[in-house]
């Protein structure tokens, strides 16, 4: 298992934090990944005035993952305006499992747990193939 520089990580999140758009909350969030190649993909929230249409640090994480070749999460880290740990919602977490799977490391307030504990009994993309097979 690759070795996880979570110091670093956790620097790259509140980075993206800073970088984020939220004129309306004051909730600036920075969400920060590290890839199964080594590569580092991160994002901020985005949001708007029509609040529906605000974008998670997580969306613009995964978007990023995808826009720069894809991959497998396998590191993930996510802050606030003073770099707290924050956990990702329930839709996040679903968005991250299909990037990262059960697997994927999340660093919590009480320190790294799998995404399984996070989101048991999870619907992702080993369910399609199984269930389309």
């Amino acid at each position: 298992m690759r070795e996880i520089d979570w110091k670093a990580l956790h620097l790259e999140a509140i980075s993206a934090m800073k970088r984020a758009y939220a004129p309306y909350s004051k909730f600036p969030v920075g969400a920060a990944a590290v890839v199964d190649d080594g590569r580092i993909v991160s994002g901020s929230n985005v949001e708007n005035a029509s609040y529906g249409l605000t974008l998670c640090a997580e969306c613009g994480l995964v978007s990023a993952l995808i826009a720069s070749g894809g991959g497998k999460l396998i590191a993930f880290t996510c802050v606030d305006i003073a770099g707290n740990y924050l956990m990702p919602c329930g839709r996040c977490r679903q968005l991250l499992h299909e990037h990262g799977g059960s697997e994927l490391q999340v660093m919590t307030d009480t320190g790294i747990k799998p995404l399984s504990e996070l989101l048991p009994w999870a619907f992702g993309p080993e369910e399609m193939v199984r269930r389309l097979d």
